[in-house]
């Protein structure tokens, strides 16, 4: 049997201890060793609580021999800074999304994740999932006809005054946290050739970052993605393919809970059909696919740089409005 990846996790974000140590306990393929936070009492605790080491600093944690890869859930802005210096002490990275808000940048640490034959992955982790694939199943056997259009849409409700998501300092706003799904989602779909048509970013009063967003994409041959994204609305994670001859639509497409049963949902000339899967955790699934890069040494950087770019392009295309 092949040993476990030995993990550290550098911070303690919420994302961290809800989410992704709770699973990595469970997993077989990965093994948290170490947490490091700059706040030594929530350090200590979420070591405890993880039954691994603490340490009251990053750079500690990247000294250690015994840690193999770590996982960066930081903030947005500094992605950049921590994935580059984990890198630089050897270690693989499981990097929160986005692995930096530059394009130029992003190609860069693949760049050097390929000369230290490191493992670079971007922790998106709906793409995991067997629900995309079963969706890919029905338009590639042509149950929609031809495909023509994807819309996408990811939005959460607004979370308390001064959190990391709100602040410019930190990376905050709609486009890097709930913009990279629906991006991502056309590219899965529709493939890399796509190019912005026309972007909106928008933000509440008081607000110091964009809270809502859209951007229409389109490929070259006339697809085309309408995305919406936001930090300031009702949950929807959903997404519709639609074709020359009917539509497929996924609810709870981004963000399902470990237990929840997709419905896939199929509607042409012929009537409508909900086809119902086996429920399915998408961590334990993204933390399997990122120790078995780690043991075999790959990661594509195709989607990631692209997806980075894309990003890069809605945000310098965007009209800006309140």
């Amino acid at each position: 049997m092949t040993a476990p990846v030995r993990l550290g996790v550098l911070g303690c974000a919420d994302i961290a201890r809800r989410r992704m140590l709770p699973a990595a306990v469970r997993s077989p393929d990965v093994e948290v060793v170490a947490v490091a936070g700059r706040d030594p009492a929530r350090a200590d605790e979420t070591a405890r609580a993880h039954g691994c080491r603490a340490y009251h600093g990053y750079p500690e944690l990247l000294a250690d021999p015994d840690v193999e890869a770590v996982y960066v859930p930081l903030p947005a802005a500094l992605h950049e800074r921590w994935n580059e210096a984990a890198l630089a002490a050897g270690k693989h990275v499981l990097a929160e999304k986005p692995v930096t808000t530059a394009p130029e940048r992003t190609a860069a640490l693949y760049a050097l994740a390929r000369r230290r034959r490191l493992v670079l992955w971007e922790n998106v982790m709906f793409v995991h999932h067997p629900q995309h694939e079963a969706v890919r199943a029905l338009v590639r056997d042509g149950a929609i006809g031809d495909l023509r259009s994807l819309r996408a849409e990811f939005t959460v409700p607004r979370r308390p005054a001064g959190d990391i998501r709100l602040r410019p300092d930190l990376g905050g706003g709609c486009l890097w946290d709930t913009g990279v799904y629906p991006v991502r989602a056309a590219l899965h779909f529709l493939g890399p050739h796509l190019e912005v048509v026309g972007a909106w970013l928008s933000r509440g009063p008081g607000d110091a970052v964009d809270t809502g967003g859209a951007a229409l994409l389109r490929d070259t041959g006339g697809r085309t993605a309408q995305l919406a994204f936001g930090l300031d609305h009702g949950y929807r994670s959903v997404y519709e393919l639609c074709g020359s001859r009917g539509r497929v639509v996924l609810d709870h497409a981004f963000t399902p809970a470990a237990d929840h049963r997709p419905v896939v949902r199929l509607e042409t000339p012929d009537g409508r059909r909900e086809i119902t899967l086996d429920a399915h955790d998408q961590v334990e699934a993204t933390l399997a696919a990122f120790a078995q890069g780690v043991r075999h040494g790959h990661a594509d950087p195709g989607p990631v740089v692209r997806q980075a770019e894309l990003l890069h392009e809605v945000n310098t295309r965007a009209r800006h409005g309140t």
